[in-house]
Parts: structure tokens; sequence; C-alpha cells
């Protein structure tokens, strides 16, 4: 990659305060559907490029969140289960 294409790209995500972690993953989640739509294919790769990046930082800094029970296999089951049952 170029240096242009890296500033292109934004900061380094090992670069960004937490705060600013944060707001860059919520703008970048924000706008995916919209790029996905309307975007060029080179478009839509920098975007999933740039999310892919910003998501393994996140992580890198929280190895140890937690997964709220819903969102996994067992709660989405759960739920799954549920909804079928009469009333």
């Amino acid at each position: 990659m170029t240096e242009a294409e890296s500033e292109h790209r934004g900061i380094a995500p090992n670069r960004l305060g937490e705060a600013e972690l944060l707001r860059e993953l919520e703008n970048i989640h924000r706008s995916r559907h919209d790029t996905l739509l309307h975007g060029s294919a080179s478009a839509l790769a920098a975007h999933t490029t740039r999310m892919a990046e910003l998501e393994e930082e996140y992580l890198r800094r929280h190895p140890e969140r937690r997964a709220s029970a819903g969102r996994t296999r067992a709660g989405a089951r759960a739920r799954s289960e549920s909804d079928q049952e009469p009333e």
C-alpha cells in the first residue's frame, strides 16, 4: 500500500484513542449499508478493509469482552424455541 492510500484510509487504528476508535467503528458501521448498495467495487473493498482493521483493533484491546446471551448460538436457539411455543 502506498503512503497516499494509507492516509486516505485514515489514522492507523492502533494510534486512535479509545473514544476515537469507538467513534470510527460507529461511523463505519453506519455507512456500511449505503456503501454496499451504492459504492463502487473499490469503495466497498476499501470500506471492508478499514472496517476489518478497526474491528480487529477493538478486539485486540478487549479480548475478554462479554457477549450478550442473545448474541450467542445458545441464545439464538432459546429465542427461536420460545417463538415456536404455543400460547
